[in-house]
């Protein structure tokens, strides 16, 4: 491995996990230099945040920051996700991915901030996070060294991690035994690794969901919700008003309580592997299903298929770890244009894994019962109007058809 000499101060995304803490005193065995522990706070399990500031010290580290992104988090990426109705490859709501923009520029605030001279992060060499990372870094901070050490130490494996800390006299809670690889955040629990490598392995083991009950567990009672979303937001649940954060938590408890936003599936990683995740989202399938029904309602078809166009770029671009970017800027105001239609109520039922819409409005909606109406009425449109429209709407196939089969038409 090649020492880089003049790296002073190193700002480490810091989880608390294995590899992060392996990373602390590997960066000071080989590049010499100080170790700054950065933790985001962005709803990950309180177990993971309870005395991470003593482990990251206890680690090696020079000091520890934790910072509350949580708020942040949830409206200006978590909302604009769920708003645009990015779901990459019609399965993932985006969970990990969508948190790593985040980590990483405030991690270079701080780094800028301290007069840091590299940036750290413990992803691995195989996986999408590494570029996610390292594409925010660059964008926001070219000057500062990145290190990213999975691609540059001898170990192989994360048994070999554990042999590491007992050397070198830290403690770790890992073993053998936890066999899969977890991310949490306010919005989803995703798990990897273990027997789900095997893809014909069943995910029905109850120690792969963490989050949310087994469908076929869950209450017994469906659950009746009344939303109202405003530009959208979540504004209330049934009628009683919450903060961003607090309404998410309320969908994440009910929505786990009644097995909504599990998915097990096999994705493309931007690095040309194939993995399996199974993914846990509870509040997020609910808003995204919300916002789903609103914009049935409130958009016109054309509107309708160039949203759907920006939310499948818009994942791709999450995916890939693209946001700040010029194309993620011009995503970013497309969506938020969008987001102002999102206004309305939907009552919504939650059974064993399903999310069923009963009812909706919205001051928005284009609906119009005299229109769509299959009874008789005296309003504007009548039926014999299509004929004029069909004649011209399929011209093109008419003189298609006249032109291969060398007809002629009689006048």
């Amino acid at each position: 491995m090649k020492i880089v000499k003049d790296i002073r101060k190193v700002v480490l995304a810091y989880s608390g996990g294995l590899d992060t803490s392996v990373i602390i005193p590997w960066i000071k065995e080989n590049y010499k230099s100080e170790v700054i522990a950065f933790v985001a706070n962005i709803g990950q399990s309180k177990n993971d945040l309870n005395n991470i500031k003593k482990k990251a010290i206890s680690s090696g580290a020079s000091e520890c920051y934790i910072e509350d992104l949580r708020k942040e988090f949830i409206k200006n990426y978590i909302y604009p996700l769920l708003q645009s109705g990015s779901i990459y490859e019609n399965n993932y709501l985006l969970g990990t991915a969508i948190a790593r923009p985040i980590i990483a520029k405030k991690q270079v605030e701080l780094a800028i901030k301290i007069n840091a001279d590299a940036l750290c992060h413990g992803s691995t060499g195989k996986g999408n996070d590494q570029i996610r990372f390292e594409s925010v870094y660059i964008s926001l901070a070219p000057h500062l060294k990145i290190i990213s050490p999975w691609r540059e130490w001898n170990f192989k494996s994360r048994i070999d991690l554990i042999k590491y800390l007992k050397i070198k006299g830290i403690k770790t809670n890992y073993n053998k035994k936890k066999i899969y690889s977890k991310d949490e955040n306010i919005f989803h629990v995703s798990t990897e690794g273990g027997l789900l490598e095997d893809v014909w392995n069943s995910s029905e083991k109850k120690d792969i969901w963490s989050l949310t009950k087994d469908p076929l567990e869950s209450e017994e009672k469906p659950k009746y919700l009344k939303i109202k979303m405003l530009n959208g937001y979540i504004e209330s649940i049934d009628n009683k008003k919450f903060s961003l954060l607090e309404s998410f938590k309320k969908l994440n408890k009910l929505g786990s309580a009644h097995g909504i936003g599990r998915i097990d599936f096999i994705e493309n990683r931007l690095v040309g592997i194939k993995s399996r995740g199974c993914y846990e989202t509870p509040g997020g399938t609910i808003i995204s299903k919300i916002v789903q029904s609103i914009d049935q309602l409130v958009l016109d078809r054309d509107c309708l298929r160039w949203k759907n166009i920006i939310g499948s770029e818009f994942s791709y671009l999450i995916y890939d770890g693209k946001l700040f970017t010029p194309f993620g800027e011009i995503l970013k105001k497309n969506i938020k244009f969008f987001s102002n239609f999102i206004t309305g109520t939907v009552l919504i039922r939650l059974y064993k894994g399903n999310i069923v819409v009963l009812k909706r409005k919205s001051i928005n909606s284009l609906y119009s019962k005299k229109f769509s109406t299959f009874n008789d009425s005296n309003f504007s449109y009548k039926h014999s109007d299509a004929n004029g429209f069909i004649k011209l709407f399929t011209m093109p196939c008419l003189v298609r058809s006249i032109k291969k089969k060398n007809i002629k038409l009689k006048k």
